[in-house]
């Protein structure tokens, strides 16, 4: 009974184990390191540099529920970021270069969609490959080089995607450093939120997740929708690129490196299924936030680098157990179900 009542508040509760993970670790932090985490600026600070993680992390929910991968997003970070980068500094051309920032990520992810989709590659091998091209892409087109955009605090483009709007209208430090990024991110997840749950397209993306075959029988076209699926993936990279480069006011050609596991990570955690046909997006941005506190959390309670790795690793793990216990009960009964196997077993065995 007491099961029952679990799964079914966890069933109308969307992520609601990960959500009770993320509360946990702040409480531990909390207690940890209060000197930091019971200080506004922390939260200010993940408000500035989350944003790229989660749009990474929603564009990889919808590729992942639709039973694909994408590996290529980082290339798109560097290849976006190089386009928008020389175009707003050697040429300044300000919202036209944003344009061509976001045209030329959609444009990668289309390439990508359409190979998988028409050509019939695997999209492992697909983006493995296109993200060695258009990584080597930004890297010639670029000469190496890293542009530092000086005075982009100045224009338009960088008050309007990173600025800090409540820089001279309040009183308190900490809420001058609150950067608009985190408000365009939270318009776009809960906008790609509505679509996964409410919209035709997300019913699609979970179709496909489950059997391609089967979204054929009942009508849907599956090249299309993947198509589109990497489509988006790519404007979200090169959103992220965008945001990225205006905040770090400078652009290099390894900047987006950093993100494929720790967004693939941010998405598992979250609880959407490996397998596809299952996705959540509070999950993913409660995963990303998690995936950015602990290191964090790490270090001010006083680990030292060697340990921080090794205590994520341990936390990701308890975080997916603990989601699969609490809102997949078919697993959680299998489990239990092995798990007697095995007592029986040995129980034989001993009586032998």
């Amino acid at each position: 009974m007491v099961q029952r009542s679990v799964a079914s508040i966890a069933q109308r509760f969307e992520a609601l184990p990960i959500i009770i993970v993320f509360a946990l670790l702040i409480a531990l932090f909390m207690y940890a390191a209060p000197e930091v985490f019971l200080s506004p600026y922390i939260y200010t600070t993940f408000l500035s540099t989350l944003p790229p993680l989660v749009l990474l992390a929603v564009g990889l929910t919808f590729v992942i529920a639709a039973g694909e991968i994408d590996l290529c997003f980082p290339a798109i970070i560097a290849f976006s970021g190089f386009v928008f980068a020389v175009l707003f500094k050697e040429y300044n051309l300000g919202w036209i270069a944003v344009v061509a920032g976001l045209a030329s990520g959609v444009f990668v992810g289309f390439v990508n969609g359409v190979i998988i989709a028409k050509v019939g590659i695997p999209a492992f091998m697909t983006t493995l490959a296109t993200q060695f091209f258009w990584a080597g892409m930004a890297t010639v087109l670029s000469g190496g080089k890293s542009y530092a955009l000086r005075g982009a605090e100045e224009s338009s483009v960088w008050q309007w995607i990173v600025g800090r709007p409540f820089a001279a209208a309040s009183g308190y430090d900490w809420l001058q450093q609150v950067s608009i990024q985190a408000l365009w991110t939270a318009i776009i997840v809960g906008v790609l939120w509505l679509i996964l749950t409410r919209h035709r397209f997300g019913e699609h993306v979970l179709f496909l997740g489950d059997s391609n075959d089967v979204s054929r029988v009942v009508g849907i076209d599956v090249d299309r929708e993947k198509i589109k699926v990497f489509t988006l993936m790519g404007g979200l990279a090169a959103c992220a690129a965008i945001m990225l480069t205006l905040e770090n006011k400078n652009f290099f050609g390894n900047q987006g490196q950093g993100y494929l596991l720790t967004a693939i990570a941010s998405v598992l955690i979250g609880g959407t299924s490996i397998f596809g046909g299952q996705a959540t997006i509070v999950g993913t941005v409660f995963g990303c936030f998690i995936i950015g506190m602990i290191e964090a959390g790490l270090v001010a309670s006083g680990l030292t680098g060697a340990w921080v790795r090794t205590v994520q690793g341990l936390i990701f793990l308890i975080a997916i157990i603990f989601y699969m216990y609490v809102d997949e009960p078919q697993r959680r009964q299998a489990f239990f179900a092995n798990l007697r196997s095995f007592r029986e077993f040995g129980s034989t065995r001993t009586s032998e």
